[in-house]
């Protein structure tokens, strides 16, 4: 049997079933708090007993369709090394991850680990995983370039960045979204043309100043980027394209289960789908800054920023965002507490 080395260990205590203590009490503590100042008790029964199955049905499909795709992505980005099995849980895991840690901790170790355990070579492990986070940042960079365009269009029946008081979200987005397509094109340029290049320019923006405790870091970095790069030569155009189908799936699917949940509640034109899928792809931008474990509570209140104003008179919003949730994030806890001892007990 495998021994655990001092670094596997380190990576693993990520994984710790008691850490779902923390998000669960927390984000279900800000809904109850959200529940007792903004539900009418008196038409709660009545307004969820209007909600349509279908919509309901429709959004726990999507889900399923999101997670089948992810599964499908990881065992094709591996060109099959991958068993259907190893695929199923290292998405259940990653997404465990991903849910008891704060969203601007990257999963990059942990994610390698994991392919590496289910017996794919380091080099490619630490490829595979660089490619599914330059794939998901290029859906971002299109779809929210699509957005932006939209919106500059004036073609939203309303405005498309909510009002927050006191804060900025147009101003947050741009900044996430070039910040985010500046990156993605280093990476892309690194993975597949001049990685030494990349390596040598994340060395040297961190030689000087504040910057240089951010030095090591880089380096590994760009020592993981040429390694990478080198496990992905001779690959084709194909398994890019496949791949790029399989990631605007993946995340349509995941943007699409809102969609489903509000229509539940209410009516919605074509128009109106339209501005709640681009208001996710905002969304999903505030998330990326929250520093709760999958960012717990802060989910919760910005959907309600963000969604609020269709359902006011109808339903409270609180009801949709803790569905939303159930849907989208409770389940990882549990699936990752459920499989990670299974998991362990395969691979060592």
């Amino acid at each position: 049997m495998t021994q655990i080395t001092q670094e596997e260990s380190n990576i693993l205590r990520q994984l710790s079933p008691r850490r779902i203590i923390i998000p669960t009490l927390l984000g279900l503590g800000i809904t109850a708090y959200l529940f007792y100042t903004s539900v009418d008790f008196d038409t709660l029964l009545p307004s969820l007993s209007k909600a349509s199955g279908v919509w309901i049905v429709l959004a726990l499909l999507t889900l399923f369709i999101r997670d089948g795709f992810y599964i499908y992505r990881i065992r094709y980005l591996t060109q099959k090394e991958l068993t259907w099995t190893g695929s199923f849980y290292t998405i259940m895991l990653w997404e465990f991850s991903s849910a008891i840690s704060p969203s601007a901790v990257g999963g990059t170790a942990l994610a390698s680990l994991l392919l590496t355990k289910e017996g794919i070579p380091f080099g490619k492990s630490l490829a595979y995983v660089m490619v599914s986070a330059v794939l998901d940042n290029l859906f971002f960079v299109i779809v929210g370039g699509v957005v932006l365009a939209l919106h500059w269009s004036r073609v939203y029946p309303v405005a498309l960045f909510p009002t927050v008081e006191g804060f900025a979200v147009q101003n947050l987005f741009l900044v996430a979204y070039f910040s985010v397509a500046a990156y993605n094109f280093l990476m892309m340029y690194g993975l597949f043309y001049k990685p030494e290049a990349i390596r040598w320019l994340f060395i040297k923006g961190t030689s000087w100043g504040w910057m240089k405790r951010f030095q090591a870091a880089a380096q590994k970095q760009g020592d993981e980027l040429v390694i990478a790069s080198a496990a992905l030569k001779n690959v084709g155009l194909g398994y890019w394209m496949r791949a790029i189908g399989a990631t605007f799936a993946v995340w349509t699917s995941r943007y699409l289960i809102v969609n489903c949940l509000l229509a539940a509640f209410v009516g919605l034109a074509f128009t109106d789908h339209l501005l709640i899928f681009s208001r996710h792809v905002l969304l999903w931008v505030i998330l990326l800054i929250g520093f709760t474990p999958g960012a717990a509570g802060f989910a919760e209140i910005s959907f309600q920023a963000f969604f609020g104003n269709y359902t006011e008179g109808i339903v409270a919003i609180t009801i949709v965002a803790l569905m939303w949730r159930i849907v989208t994030y409770y389940p990882y806890l549990i699936t990752g507490a459920i499989f990670l001892p299974r998991w362990l007990k395969r691979v060592y």
